[in-house]
């Protein structure tokens, strides 16, 4: 009944013992005092309970409100890099570089509206209708193999491209001078991919430029169509000049005749560039090379003319984009020369422009200091490894430094609600404009930042040029929230963001990552190198803070454990709910997710991260952080409370704790197709029975006594071929799993769940390499499994190269082919490491 309804019922009992009372005298009087005075009391009561109401919603809103906030905004540490450290004052040799990994080729300003050059290239009439124009690395556009020869992430790179029947090599070289960067230049040849071959096709080569904002671009055009130069103004780059010199024929000087048509228009934003010139290719025009026969090739406007509107066919106002076709027959070489002003004014005269002769002497001077640096450094020559399997060590170390890219945007977050479940129910939110310079872990798939993958990128880049190690950890710092989390998978700016599927663009602030890029702190720490301490020192706070958050915020059910949280829910669709924080993805976990669980791999992170920030702590003088790591390190390093919370005696291995049962399988069912079957026995609180990477977790780590009677069994399971060994490398899962090889869904096929990594791999050589250095009982067997597992990393690595050209995400551990995504010169890249024997 409602309040209302039983109000009106009320009134007439009220009014009748009222005149009752009245009947009878006084009493009526004192009844109806007493009724006022219960009325009050219970409006009173009211009042306060509705007042305790809206303080609980409001306080409620607040504080949903104030961890939204937290969520979007950035940490109040001092920064870890110099105000303006991408500026071309701070650091003039970083401001250019090829930061746009994925694109083939092309180069981009540190800044947040960079000036960006790039190429694009058409076989003409190689296949029926519009030619297919190559610009940006995609998986299945049937370019390959393709890859940098050499970069040395700084100032010079070469990279082959076989397309079909053609082999594209572009090449840059930088040449410091001046205020704003220097100058630099490119020399894109193009030949047939077998000597000798006749009847190729035209091809169309495609150099433009593009602004991202109000920079000024004034072209200088020549007869029929061609640019004589671009000369152009920003505030960060000065004054600056392109030109684009006449085809030649590789090696020579004299020019090939070439056909030219030019493109000017607004910039119709980054990843609709190819869209926008693929729309602008439809006219017919003919290239007339003198004493042949004419060939029509489809190609831009013949003429320069302004054109202010974008394929939508609005009005744009995103800065200019400008690119010149030029049309010839292969083989030819062109040279591209960027000039900056200030360069040009300091500079002695005499050197002149960085192109032809001074150009190919530049490039082989490179070169050969390249080599030489290379071997320095790493040493395989002097190893004993062959003339082939260096090379191999040379794409390794510059695919990943060709890779390298600058980012700038806003990312999406959904903030942490501190309730599971609940953080569903409050949209994304904005994260403030960010600036990332990172590595990538594959310029074709992945071409963006992955925080795990990066702590692996830069222990190869490190051992390179630490200045770049700093640069990327100082960026990756300066992605801290308010609470110390960093996003695991970064999309930064419209071109990242035109590449990525809808359901990764937003990052949960509830969910971690490994703290990887406490591996290269580690390596910094121990080189003790001044100016990487003196980096940590400004780094030290951020580092702290982001470990402190996932320290505590991944608390398991009990002390000391620890709980990725944001595994997917259970659903009929999944054989086994992923682990995306993890990494480790489609790893079994768990059957059945709860609160319940304790994750190995999780608590020796951890681990690891005390341990390190400890030692850190130490080497600054940060008594009180040192004294409150210490401790926790000292308590997750106790092997005893680790064999209580994870080791399982029925499994004879370390292993997760959840809710589980293996009684799970994929069955057809109509019309649902595969959905997931709970059998017998049902779920019950136990160790996982998952022997794979999660396993071994403690000896990947090196957090094991070199005494541990525990250390004995992992190096069982590890050189078991029934369990982890392959004659490939240490497989993902063993071979005895019941999920070894398993589908997680009808559309998801088996990712760690037997395949070959690399990262892994490289910590295992790591580890086994640490033990048989150190007495102990098992010594000699370690030192003798580090030598046969390198044996068939490093070989089936060099194998596959050689067979595809391709590094690769993961490898068969059945016959040791390559799979996944291509090139993979992410963490694939510390092949090099571990043909170094550097750990």
């Amino acid at each position: 009944m409602a309040r209302g309804e039983r109000r009106r019922r009320g009134a007439p009992a009220d009014g009748a013992r009222t005149a009752e009372g009245a009947a009878r005298g006084g009493p009526a009087r004192r009844d109806n005092r007493v009724g006022v005075a219960r009325s009050t009391v219970r409006g009173a009561v009211l009042a306060i309970v509705a007042l305790i109401l809206a303080l609980s919603l409001s306080g409620s809103w607040l504080l949903a409100w104030y961890r939204v906030r937290r969520a979007v905004t950035l940490h109040s540490a001092p920064p870890a890099l110099p105000p303006d450290s991408s500026s071309p004052t701070v650091a003039p040799d970083f401001f250019w570089g090829t930061y746009r990994p994925h694109v083939y080729f092309g180069m981009k300003t540190r800044s947040p509206q960079p000036l960006l050059t790039g190429l694009m290239w058409a076989q003409q009439g190689a296949t029926p209708g519009t030619p297919k124009l190559r610009h940006t690395c995609e998986q299945g556009d049937g370019v390959g193999p393709y890859g940098w020869e050499f970069h040395d992430g700084l100032s010079f790179g070469r990279q082959h491209i076989q397309d079909g029947a053609l082999r594209l090599t572009t090449e840059f070289v930088k040449r410091p001078g001046g205020q704003h960067g220097g100058d630099w230049s490119w020399r894109v040849t193009v030949e047939p991919q077998v000597s000798g071959t006749s009847a190729l096709p035209l091809v169309s080569l495609f150099f433009y430029v593009v602004t991202d904002g109000k920079e000024v671009l004034v072209p200088e055009v020549g007869a029929k169509g061609q640019l004589k130069f671009i000369s152009g103004h920003t505030s960060e780059l000065g004054d600056f000049r392109f030109t684009l010199l006449p085809p030649t024929s590789p090696g020579d000087t004299v020019p090939k005749y070439s056909s030219y048509n030019v493109l000017w228009s607004s910039n119709p934003g980054l990843p609709l560039l190819t869209e926008m010139v693929k729309s602008r290719l439809n006219s017919w025009f003919q290239h007339r090379s003198p004493g042949a026969s004419p060939e029509r090739y489809l190609g831009l406007p013949g003429s320069l003319k302004w054109e202010d509107r974008g394929p939508s066919g609005q009005r744009q106002e995103q800065g200019q984009f400008l690119i010149q076709q030029v049309t010839l027959k292969a083989p030819f070489s062109m040279e591209l020369v960027f000039e900056s002003g200030s360069a040009r004014a300091g500079r002695n005269q005499a050197l002149g422009q960085l192109a032809g002769s001074l150009l190919s002497q530049a490039l082989e001077t490179h070169t050969e200091a390249f080599k030489e640096r290379f071997e320095k450094t790493f040493r395989l020559q002097e190893k004993g490894l062959s003339p082939g399997e260096q090379a191999l060590g040379w794409a390794a170390l510059s695919g990943l430094l060709g890779g390298i890219g600058y980012f700038y945007g806003q990312g999406l977050v959904l903030p942490d609600m501190k309730v599971e479940g609940s953080e569903q129910k409050v949209a994304p939110a904005l994260f403030p404009p960010v600036p990332l310079f990172t590595a990538v872990p594959s310029r074709s798939f992945f071409p963006r930042g992955f925080l795990w993958d990066e702590g692996f990128h830069q222990l190869v880049v490190q051992r390179w040029d630490p200045r770049l190690t700093q640069e990327a950890l100082g960026h990756w710092l300066g992605l801290l929230n308010a609470d110390g989390w960093i996003g695991r998978e970064q999309v930064l700016g419209d071109e990242a963001r035109a590449r990525v599927p809808p359901e990764f663009l937003v990052q949960r602030a509830a969910h971690a990552n490994p703290p990887t890029l406490l591996l290269p702190v580690a390596h910094m720490l121990e080189g003790g190198d001044p100016a990487d301490l003196a980096f940590l020192r400004r780094a030290f706070p951020r580092l702290y803070a982001w470990f402190s958050w996932l320290h505590q915020s991944q608390a398991g059910p009990v002390p000391l454990s620890y709980r990725w949280r944001g595994r997917d829910p259970t659903l009929p669709t999944l054989l086994n709910p992923k682990t995306l924080p993890s990494g480790l993805d489609d790893y079994p976990r768990a059957s059945h997710p709860s609160a319940t669980e304790r994750h190995l791999d999780l608590r020796c992170w951890v681990a690891l991260g005390a341990r390190v920030l400890m030692r850190l702590a130490e080497q600054l003088g940060e008594a009180e952080a040192a004294a409150e790591l210490g401790a926790l390190a000292a308590s997750l390093g106790d092997e005893k409370i680790l064999d209580e919370l994870h080791w399982a005696p029925e499994l004879g291995v370390f292993a997760d704790f959840g809710n589980h049962t293996k009684a799970v399988q994929l069955k057809p069912r109509s019309p649902q197709g595969l959905v997931r079957v709970v059998g017998r026995p049902h779920p019950r609180l136990q160790y996982v029975d998952a022997l794979g990477y999660v396993s071994i977790f403690p000896l990947l780590l090196r957090l094991l006594d070199p005494h541990s009677s525990r250390l004995g069994p992992l190096l069982d399971v590890l050189a078991d071929s029934r369990h982890l060994w392959s004659r490939f490398g240490l497989r993902s899962l063993a071979a005895s799993s019941s999920f070894y090889g398993q589908r997680n869904s009808e559309h998801d096929p088996p990712y760690w769940r037997g395949a070959v990594w690399l990262n892994v791999n490289y910590l295992a050589l790591g580890a086994l390499h640490h033990y048989g250095h150190l007495e102990g009982p098992h010594q000699a067997r370690a030192a003798k499994l580090h030598s046969e597992l390198r044996a068939n990393v490093v070989g089936n690595v060099w194998q596959q190269y050689q067979a595809t050209g391709f590094l690769w995400e993961q490898y068969s551990d059945q016959d040791g082919r390559g799979m996944g995504c291509r090139p993979f010169q992410g963490w694939t890249s510390l092949v090099l490491l571990a043909m170094a024997e550097d750990y």
